[in-house]
């Protein structure tokens, strides 16, 4: 369980941690995640607020430091030649299945209502309609421990507010209010890079696998 704060977190460490909690519920024959595999996920064009272009050494740098604070772990492939991470959010923060979805949607994607959120956390957690995400997003903001989330104000002419993650400290509220940056045409294939990523490297490690069996016999 977390103090009595919350572990404040930079905008990279944020999109690590958002790109292996999802994986993790999206792909789980691919997860844990190689570093390529994450770096592909963070540097997704589609389903990503703000867009990023990280590196390897950038990730790399990220997953130590979150190692450091017990959020990721890191272990080792089939093959013993792939070291793989995964993440502790829920331990860390204490939150069950629904809660974590809601935050992750919020990391990845941005400020999001409450009917945005249900209808992106749908590969993440089934909640049985929105009177259920709104109930969620209530016990977020009112946590012992301190809120995971802030409602955030209306859009002019919009009817619903938006809600925003608080796991990298107050939010800027103009940033936050700023127009969405609309989705690439070709987002659809960007969306897919990480896990062919994830894929291919599942398939090279069977092909060393199946190697070292070949020379045994």
């Amino acid at each position: 369980m977390m103090g009595s704060t919350l572990p404040l977190l930079t905008p990279l460490e944020v999109r690590v941690l958002g790109v292996l909690a999802e994986k993790q519920l999206t792909t789980p024959d691919y997860y844990p995640l190689s570093l390529n595999a994450l770096v592909a996920g963070c540097n997704q064009k589609s389903s990503r607020d703000p867009v990023m272009n990280v590196s390897e050494d950038e990730v790399q740098g990220v997953l130590d430091t979150l190692k450091d604070r017990k959020l990721v772990t890191n272990s080792w492939g089939a093959s013993r030649r792939v070291v793989r991470y995964s993440h502790n959010l829920p331990q860390v923060l204490g939150t069950d299945s629904g809660t974590t979805a809601l935050l992750v949607t919020l990391m990845l994607r941005g400020p999001q209502t409450a009917g945005e959120m249900r209808t992106a956390c749908e590969r993440l957690h089934s909640f049985a309609d929105l009177s259920s995400v709104d109930a969620y997003l209530a016990e977020m903001v009112s946590r012992p421990n301190g809120p995971l989330v802030v409602k955030l104000a209306k859009h002019p002419g919009s009817r619903e507010h938006r809600w925003a993650h608080l796991l990298g400290g107050p939010v800027d509220v103009a940033a936050a209010n700023a127009p969405s940056r609309p989705e690439s045409a070709n987002g659809g294939v960007s969306s897919l890079q990480a896990e062919v990523t994830a894929l291919r490297e599942e398939v090279a490690e069977l092909r060393r696998l199946i190697g070292e069996l070949a020379t045994r016999q």
